[in-house]
């Protein structure tokens, strides 16, 4: 599946739009997690644990949006954006979306 952020695919022309696609995640933080952001807050630097995290739920929402245009039958989605928010304390959402379109 061809995923671009352009609203167009560069050589390739449209021939029809299908319609809004999404993926989207709700991921909420680990203690082990928590207890090692705890110590890089203090002394600096990556949070491994939740870059990862957030690395493995925005596949699983990518994956889920291309899940759903294949099953329109999609040849890509563009417009694809990604996006996050804060659901409540301690968890946030990934949401992947774009439109899928057939192409010639």
């Amino acid at each position: 599946m061809l995923c671009v952020t352009t609203p167009d695919v560069a050589h390739r022309e449209i021939k029809e739009v299908l319609g809004t696609v999404t993926g989207n995640v709700v991921q909420s933080k680990h203690v082990g997690r928590d207890i090692m952001a705890g110590f890089k807050t203090i002394f600096g630097g990556e949070i491994r644990g939740y870059t990862e995290m957030l690395t493995e739920a925005r596949e699983q929402a990518l994956s889920r949006a291309i899940g759903e245009a294949e099953a329109m039958g999609a040849d890509a989605i563009v417009n694809m954006r990604f996006t996050t928010s804060a659901i409540m304390q301690g968890a946030s959402e990934i949401l992947v979306y774009g439109t899928a379109v057939k192409l010639k």
